[in-house]
């Protein structure tokens, strides 16, 4: 079995695929403070927990966008696996051209979300990934990564409200009934919600305006993407597992299957 990866600033997310099919996802905290023995313990003890027999895991894929915490995680693999991970860089093989100014630049995360956008839903296809960062990624027909935009995520935004502003609570993200708050929580969460609604819609219809596709297919992924695809007609297509498969695919592509 493969074993995925995705190293985000604030959420590793796990998948566990059998051949083409993802079999359990899990999700561990990202601390750039953690050993290579705390990395192998967490995950063999989140193995156990899916009934996951850890010596059926055959080969792993990692995409992080941070690098601090490689070390160790790459160490713990090794100790705790015997495995050597493909780590998804600049220059490794996913069928997706980069043709921004500087190539190297781009995530990990947003070239994985490209390599399965592409393939399952053809293109040209506009990604936008709720996570850490809003991040909305072109892709052409050809396949050729052409343009990125990056926007603070909702999360992002409601925890600089309540560390800035000393009588903004923390709160949960949710859609309030009215955008017509009464009170300070649902006041928050209709700026934060209706105002990451009214961002995605302005981008998203500037992309079409400046690309001149109006048909271009929009998909979106991310913790919070599910909260978002449904207020609003501009996203097509709502995929959670968006990031594992273009990991599992960017890993067949190296001439390896699993």
């Amino acid at each position: 079995m493969l074993l995925a990866m995705d190293i985000g600033n604030t959420n590793t997310t796990i998948g566990i695929f059998e051949g083409k099919t993802l079999v359990a996802t899990f999700r561990m905290t990202t601390k750039q403070q953690r050993t290579s023995d705390e990395f192998g313990i967490d995950l063999c003890s989140l193995l156990e927990h899916n009934k996951i027999d850890r010596d059926t895991i055959t080969a792993v894929v990692t995409a992080s966008v941070v690098p601090d915490v490689m070390y160790s995680l790459n160490r713990a693999l090794a100790k705790y696996l015997s495995l050597t991970a493909v780590n998804v860089e600049y220059g490794v093989e996913t069928g997706i051209i980069i043709k921004t100014n500087n190539p190297e630049q781009v995530g990990a995360d947003r070239i994985v979300d490209a390599v399965a956008a592409y393939e399952i839903y053809g293109g040209p296809v506009l990604i936008i990934d709720f996570g850490t960062a809003t991040t909305y990624d072109v892709i052409n027909e050809k396949g050729e990564f052409i343009a990125g935009i990056t926007a603070p995520g909702i999360q992002t935004s409601a925890d600089a409200l309540s560390a800035k502003a000393a009588k903004l609570p923390r709160i949960e993200i949710a859609k309030p009934d009215s955008i017509l708050a009464k009170d300070t929580v649902t006041s928050m969460q209709a700026g934060l919600v209706y105002g990451q609604i009214g961002q995605t819609e302005y981008i998203v219809n500037q992309i079409k305006k400046e690309l001149g596709l109006d048909t271009i297919k929009v998909i979106a992924t991310g913790g919070l993407g599910v909260l978002l695809a449904h207020e609003t007609e501009c996203i097509d297509y709502y995929d959670a597992n968006l990031t594992l498969e273009g990991m599992r695919l960017i890993y067949e592509k190296q001439g390896k299957r699993d």
